[in-house]
């Protein structure tokens, strides 16, 4: 079991930094979403979810690359940090491919004239969703914490094969799903700036949300070994 930090308030601060400044954000991203930007010629009002699927999809890419870099730092170096945070950024990264499946859909209908489709970008998303619920259901069938942190780590590197997939779909296969044109000069300035500033938000309160549920997972991990101990002491 590791220490405790030296200036146990430190942390909690800077937690409280990062959301009052995603609190900041989100809420100028919310002003630029439905009072600023132009509404879209084409799509219309429905287009304006575009400025919060896209920082949805871009969090469920940035979890699944803390959970590679993590397990790859545990099974070199078996640290209980490291598959603490990186089961943090399972749970939350399954969150936001959810709302990434969720948000899609009610864009894509008024688009598509259907709430879905088997295209490739599509397909490879839901690929990643269920990656991520492997990732986290593995630990069950192991026999101890420490063979399920094992286990995990494997998906969470071998898994990570499919967010480049996921993210090139659309320049690798023929796809109905829009292709990138962020910078390409496809979006206007204050679509640009709006959608900017939605990215901005979310990342910065993609950093507390995982640091606290790494906190919980430590958390839990010691309450289970608090528990074998004195089961242990009680035979």
């Amino acid at each position: 079991m590791e220490e405790s930090p030296a200036v146990p308030g430190k942390g909690h601060l800077i937690q409280r930094i990062f959301i009052a400044v995603s609190l900041v954000l989100m809420m100028t991203a919310l002003f630029l979403i439905f009072v600023y930007v132009p509404t879209e010629e084409n799509m219309g009002v429905v287009q304006r979810i575009f400025y919060l699927h896209v920082p949805l999809a871009w969090l469920a890419f940035l979890s699944y690359f803390v959970i590679f870099i993590c397990s790859i730092a545990y099974l070199m170096k078996p640290q209980e940090k490291w598959d603490w945070i990186a089961y943090a950024a399972g749970e939350v990264g399954l969150l936001f491919t959810s709302l990434v499946l969720i948000t899609g859909p009610i864009w894509a209908k008024p688009a598509w004239g259907t709430w879905w489709t088997w295209d490739a970008r599509l397909t490879t998303t839901l690929i990643l969703w269920v990656i991520y619920l492997a990732y986290l259901l593995i630990r069950s069938f192991a026999n101890s914490e420490s063979q399920g942190a094992r286990f995990a780590a494997a998906i969470g590197i071998v898994g990570f094969l499919n967010v480049p997939l996921t993210a090139l779909a659309v320049s690798l296969w023929r796809t109905q799903h829009p292709p990138a044109v962020i910078f390409e000069g496809g979006l206007e300035s204050s679509m640009l700036l709006t959608l900017m500033v939605s990215l901005a938000a979310f990342t910065v309160l993609y950093v507390p949300l995982v640091a606290q549920r790494a906190r919980l997972r430590r958390t839990e991990i010691e309450l289970l070994k608090l528990e074998e101990e004195l089961d242990l002491a009680g035979r």
